[in-house]
This record gives C-alpha cells, structure tokens and sequence, in this order.
C-alpha cells in the first residue's frame, strides 16, 4: 500500500485526487497489481504523517499557508519535505510553498516550508484575467524513448517562476534540475518545472487538464523512491 495524500486546505485539491486515482489505476494495469494505492486528502497532522508522499494544490499560497498554521500543520510539512525526505510534489501555490524565499509576498510576507533552494515571483504571468493555456515540451515525460512526446497543455494561472537559484551545497541531493521552461518576453526563459531531490514543482496546473501524464510520472517517481526499490 502506497499512500499519497493531497494537501486540502484550499485551492484545486479535488481535481488532483481525481487525476492521481486515474494514474494510479494506470499504473496499476501491467505492473501485476504489485503496489495498491490510496489516494487521500490531508487535512491533519495525523493524515499527514500516514503518507508516503503528498501533493500541495494550486490556490492561494497565503492563504494555504496560514491555515496550515492555524491547523498545526506548518512544522510537520517540513519535517515531511526537509527531514523525512518523502516525495512532494507542488503546483503553483503549491510551488511558491516549496520554495525557500518568495518575491512580490503580500505585505507582512508569508510563512514557506522550503526543499527548493531557489527564489520565486509570484504571480509572474500576472493577475487572474490574464490566465492562459499554452502547449509546453515537457522532455522529462519521455526519457529514454525514442520520440518526442506531445506537448503538454499547461495551464497558466497567476503563475509563479523561479526567478533566483540560491547557494547550492555539493551533494547530489541538492542539485537542482531545471525540467521545462517556457520562452519568456523578455531575456532567456522562464523555469516552469524543477526538481531538487524529493522535492518536484510545476508553475502551471496539470491538475486543469484530461492530461494524466504528469501525474503517472510522478507517482511512477514515488515508486522508485520507496525504500524497498
């Protein structure tokens, strides 16, 4: 039994639950039935300390992180990403709370539970009205095959990018591996996708798509990072 909870404070908790059972089940056909997943919502420092790894939705990362305070939840997130290491996985808001330092916070700043040693604009895409889809190559989606994959519909939402990689130790853990981009309108490209050991982080919502492809890899991800593989 793999179980993998879903932060649900607020924001897009649902559709993530819904699309990770659907990965599940695909990854369920083929693999003989060896890992069964439970696919729950976390709400509690208990339900958290059950999973094997956990999904923090997109939303309204203030607001996510001061209802994690208020329900005790802060430290034990921390402990789970930084000390106990167990995969994580972060899409927009949920990004902007991995990170270690946040641009354009709301006066007073907010509380971040960190993993990705690097800084991140909120909002970089700006206000909600300004919301877009955009087709992005996603090449960690196809490693090791032959032909390039489709591109992925990416949903774009007030989204963060990483705008700052802070001072990285040496160990491998630490590396920082920069997995999409997305051509920027001003110099180079924006950082839309990363991951830093069990740490992984989207700007976009892959949770706003039919696309079940990210979500498969990711859980595919938590498989291989389980302790008896």
């Amino acid at each position: 039994m793999v179980t993998v909870g879903v932060l649900a404070l607020q924001g897009g908790f649902a559709e993530h639950l819904g699309l990770l059972k659907r990965a599940a089940h695909y990854l369920s056909i083929g693999r003989e039935q060896r890992f069964v997943f439970d696919i729950t919502e976390v709400r509690t420092p208990e339900q958290l300390a059950a999973c094997d790894a956990l999904v923090l939705p997109g939303g309204e990362s203030t607001t996510l992180s001061l209802v994690a305070v208020q329900s005790g939840l802060l430290e034990p997130l921390r402990e789970f990403v930084k000390i106990s290491k167990k995969p994580v996985w972060g899409t927009c808001a949920g990004l902007i709370l991995l990170c270690e330092e946040a641009s354009a916070t709301k006066r007073g700043g907010q509380e971040l539970i960190g993993g990705l040693d690097v800084k991140v604009h909120r909002n970089h895409f700006g206000r909600q009205l300004q919301s877009f889809v955009q087709d992005v190559d996603l090449p960690f989606l196809t490693q090791g095959e032959k032909q390039k994959g489709a591109p992925f519909p990416a949903v774009f939402i007030r989204a963060p990018v990483v705008d700052q990689m802070l001072h990285q130790a040496g160990s491998p853990e630490r590396t920082i591996e920069i997995l999409a981009k997305y051509p920027s309108n001003g110099e180079g490209d924006d950082i839309v996708a990363l991951r830093q050991g069990n740490v992984f982080g989207t700007s976009f919502h892959p949770e706003l798509t039919d696309d079940v492809r990210i979500h498969v890899w990711w859980l595919d991800q938590v498989i291989k990072a389980l302790p008896e593989n």
